[in-house]
């Protein structure tokens, strides 16, 4: 049946379909209400309908873009209404329909992950499954959702990346299987924040340390993937990876985390009555308002523990001034870019689902369940606001 229809007919035409058709016509019925549901949902979002005059408008209609969903009944070819002239803090539209069962499946996605890595057989998931979440899907359904899972999370770890102006870098360890005996493995992180302000998670990749080879090899696909325009890498000051960076990023300058980098200090402290002190006169060089005073600052420091505390004194000579190449970027950008703490948030999180599984039975277990959760933090960082204004000085 070959037929048009309008908002006013959407619900005549879905009736006629399945009068037709019965249960065969029921996914495009489903289909044409999800898209009047979500037209109408966009017009109670911006206040006003198409070509309506309204003070109460807060942005105006802007086509559609096209998205396939999977569901029970079928693929549904959909129209997702899309919106202009927000204000920057508005957070954006996006039906909820669509978004409930975004995070309905994300979560399936990866209950199945966790159980799959812990070595939970694929009969035994699909009775859990079918327990938890009322899903009778056979085990051979759940092997061919992880083949795809797999897939999905390769090609997000593989996906094109674009102008970087800030890297931050950071690792941490999970306990894997190998070679008949447990080791910790490193997991290289890379996250940044892209020319349009807004923060995302560039890369990850399970290694078993963080000798510069593996730290090399981990920078070098994000330059073949495409990223470019680094102005300002942060990081710790991890041998291998100051070694690979130097390889591959030569002339990019390098701000030290200045929250290691005060953990680090209290090492050279002669004695704990001292510790608090320390800690404030290092604080005072960061918190200077430019580079010019931090210097002044931090040669004072150095010359008032010369005396009584030289090591001290020679450590914070030579290590501080890697923390205050934050002074030649943008004022409006260096409270967020001075630390590594944006990616230490983060492998919080990764080591809060991650340690529920304990030990990995290999590398590729551990590789597959970090993904996901990455996948699904990055998400939210670029659909949610701006990190930086990328305008500012």
């Amino acid at each position: 049946m070959t037929r048009t229809h309008d908002d006013s007919t959407a619900l005549q035409f879905v009736l006629e379909l399945l009068v037709e058709n019965g249960f065969d016509g029921m996914a495009q019925g489903i289909q044409i209400l999800m898209n009047e549901a979500m037209k109408l949902e966009r017009t109670g979002f911006l206040g006003a309908g198409l070509h309506e005059r309204s003070s109460a408008r807060r942005g105006y209609a802007n086509g559609y873009k096209p998205k396939k969903v999977r569901t029970r009944i079928g693929a549904l070819d959909l129209k997702i209404p899309q919106v202009r002239g927000l204000e920057q803090d508005d957070e954006g539209f996006y039906p909820q329909a669509l978004e409930r069962g975004t995070r309905s499946e994300r979560a399936l996605k990866l209950a199945v992950a966790e159980m799959y890595v812990k070595g939970v057989s694929t009969r035994k998931v699909a009775a859990i499954t079918k327990e938890l979440c009322g899903l009778d899907i056979s085990s051979t359904q759940v092997s061919r959702a992880s083949q795809l899972l797999d897939e999905e999370l390769e090609a997000w770890r593989t996906r094109d990346l674009a102008e970087t102006p800030y890297l931050v870098l950071d690792a941490h360890y999970s306990k894997v299987r190998h070679g008949g005996s447990v080791v910790d493995c490193a997991v290289l992180v890379a996250t940044g924040v892209l020319a349009n302000g807004k923060r995302s998670i560039l890369g990850v990749s399970v290694a078993l340390s963080e000798a510069e080879v593996h730290w090399r090899e981990f920078l070098a696909s994000l330059h073949e993937r495409g990223m470019h325009g680094t102005k300002m890498i942060v990081s710790d000051k991890h041998p291998g990876l100051r070694a690979a960076l130097a390889a591959r990023f030569s002339g990019v300058p390098w701000q030290r985390c200045q929250f290691h980098l005060q953990q680090n200090a209290t090492a050279y402290v002669p004695s704990v009555a001292m510790r608090s002190e320390v800690a404030r006169a290092i604080r005072d060089v960061f918190n200077a308002p430019n580079q010019h005073e931090s210097k002044r600052l931090l040669n004072m420091v150095v010359e008032k523990y010369a005396e009584k505390a030289p090591q001290l004194a020679a450590w914070l000579e030579e290590n501080v001034p890697e923390s205050l190449t934050v002074f030649e970027i943008p004022a409006a950008h260096r409270r967020r870019l001075r630390t590594s703490n944006m990616l230490e948030r983060l492998n919080r999180e990764v080591k809060r689902r991650t340690n529920v599984a304990s030990i990995f039975p290999n590398e590729a277990s551990l590789m597959r369940l970090v993904t996901a959760t990455l996948v699904e933090q990055n998400e939210e960082w670029e659909t949610g606001r701006n990190y930086l204004n990328m305008g500012q000085d």
